[in-house]
């Protein structure tokens, strides 16, 4: 090799080196208790060590002096602080919590929905205020999947279904949507935001495949309206002995030379988790929040990389306490991850697919409040999930929207059977919140008999399939509603053999339902038994 070109080498490898020097940034500053809650730093008020400070993928910890330094990308990043138990973050007018600081010094590209406006040059000292609070390890958390609006009007079915009876409620700490905030028109963030305002707690957003800038051409673009609106899609906290990370992972557009979006996570956000777990004890319980579920349909279609669920789970075979939480389907079920599907860890790994505050995409027939019935395809009422926290372990609840605090189940079954006659008439229970873990027994009411256990089985719930053959059997369609989804096979559904060989007149069978939880929940159902019309 000639002088000349040895020169010119090192020339070029000059340039290369000055140009990724010159694309970053160090952001410094200082986690500092907000103690007169004006999101300065004024003198006299504690500084904060040991506190978490990520650039999305590197995790510092602040020194003694409370201080971070961070290298970030000096055209795009975002800073965040994670939250330690005992502490809160700020909060805006719309109860959305202010725990980062986005640095677009050119602000996002010409978009239809509009991104982060040009945040200028980086600060000389990025400080994060937080709020001291009282540390407890029990608690509850709102979990909303879907509400997926795609005009006003939605919106205002989601405020007066959901968001009314929640107003102003007391005992949740703060609440996550899961993903589909919207339904594609982003400007619909605004008046979601202004709903959700109105409960009253603080509010964290998940990422969705409906909250997407489409017209992009690469998946780190997708998000600037969210980011915009939002914040980080990626981020963490701690909350009494729970650690929650949030996670976009929805990937859009594909890598695979297929057209539209598809579930996984990015190497970065891997060494985000990798990074932040580092500093996180292994008997806290750690609760993943993302849209698009990690288990794969039975379909030849795969929703979520298999690959990058099987690095989730390596970086959380330490953990004993785990728990991850979805949304996007508008189905309820649970999946129990064990070591045939990569789950590193004896006990499985749960994961709940939340049902929707939406429903069936604001379907059916309107109530008495002008407000759509929205049935779920898999008999799920729209409602909402309640997640209990005892330290770190966990029950979940589900509430049916406009309903009592004790609608957990829905029974289908003959109102009338001929008495000692073949009919066929089955009992069905579909009780919301079931899975392989739950049982359902049954008796005649006044019985002396044992209780029987009822069979779980993979069907349409009949209700559903009934409403929308309602639909079908219409000669004109109504003037307010519109047609359901299809049925599918119900997660959570059993049946039972409706008894007639007992005297006519009324009879009640009693249903007991213990759930995964241990918890025991009882209903009834009644029908007649009468004279057979038939001969045999």
């Amino acid at each position: 090799m000639t002088f000349r070109s040895i020169a010119f080498l090192l020339c070029v490898g000059f340039l290369l080196l000055s140009q990724n020097t010159h694309a970053q940034l160090t952001a410094s500053g200082v986690v500092f208790e907000d103690e007169n809650r004006n999101g300065s730093f004024d003198q006299g008020e504690t500084l904060l060590k040991n506190i978490g400070v990520s650039n999305g993928e590197e995790v510092v910890l602040t020194n003694k002096d409370g201080r971070y330094s961070l290298t970030i990308d000096e055209h795009d990043a975002m800073v965040f602080v994670i939250k330690p138990a005992g502490f809160e973050f700020p909060l805006n007018r719309l109860n959305q919590p202010q725990f980062y600081y986005i640095h677009k010094p050119n602000g996002s590209p010409d978009l239809e929905f509009n991104g982060v406006e040009p945040t200028g040059p980086l600060p000389a000292s990025l400080n994060f205020p937080l709020h001291k609070s009282e540390s407890n390890d029990d608690f509850k958390v709102l979990l909303f999947g879907d509400p997926q609006p795609y005009n006003r009007q939605e919106v205002d079915f989601f405020d007066r279904d959901i968001v009314n009876e929640l107003e102003g409620a007391e005992g949740y700490e703060f609440g996550i949507t899961l993903g589909d905030i919207v339904g594609d028109d982003l400007d619909l963030f605004e008046p979601y935001n202004e709903s959700i305002a109105r409960i009253g707690i603080p509010w964290f957003n998940v990422y969705g495949n409906h909250d997407m800038n489409f017209d992009v051409d690469a998946d780190s673009l997708a998000d600037e309206t969210f980011e915009a609106t939002f914040g980080p899609a990626t981020y963490s906290f701690d909350h009494g002995n729970a650690h929650f990370i949030i996670l976009d992972d929805v990937v859009y557009p594909r890598t695979d030379n297929r057209s539209g979006y598809i579930g996984g996570l990015t190497s970065k956000q891997l060494r985000f988790i990798e990074n932040d777990l580092r500093h996180v004890p292994k008997d806290k319980l750690i609760v993943i929040a993302f849209h698009i579920p990690i288990f794969t349909p039975n379909t030849a279609d795969q929703t979520f990389r298999i690959e990058d669920r099987s690095r989730l789970f390596e970086l959380l075979k330490d953990y004993p306490n785990t728990l991850s939480l979805s949304a996007h389907t508008h189905l309820q079920r649970f999946h129990f991850f064990d070591a045939e599907e990569g789950w590193q860890r004896l006990q499985p790994h749960m994961h709940y697919n939340v049902g929707t505050t939406g429903g069936d995409w604001w379907s059916g027939e309107f109530d008495e409040r002008g407000i759509p019935t929205t049935l779920m395809r898999d008999g799920t009422p729209n409602g909402y999930a309640i997640l209990n926290i005892n330290g770190n372990d966990f029950t979940i609840d589900y509430k049916v929207a406009n309903a009592d605090e004790d609608d957990r189940m829905s029974l289908w079954g003959p109102k009338v059977v001929p008495q000692n006659r073949w009919h066929g008439a089955q009992l069905y229970v579909n009780f919301y919140l079931g899975n392989a873990y739950t049982k359902i027994e049954y008796k005649l009411q006044g019985s002396d008999a044992e209780w029987r256990t009822m069979n779980r089985v993979a069907e349409q719930d009949p209700f559903v399939a009934n409403l929308r053959q309602k639909w079908d059997s219409m000669d004109a369609m109504p003037e307010q509603g519109r047609r359901p989804s299809n049925p599918v096979e119900s997660d959570h559904l059993w049946k039972m053999n409706v008894p007639n060989n007992t005297s006519i007149g009324r009879h009640t069978i009693k249903i007991r339902v213990t759930d995964m939880f241990g918890r025991v929940f009882e209903d009834q159902f009644s029908y007649d038994v009468v004279e057979p019309t038939y001969a045999r």
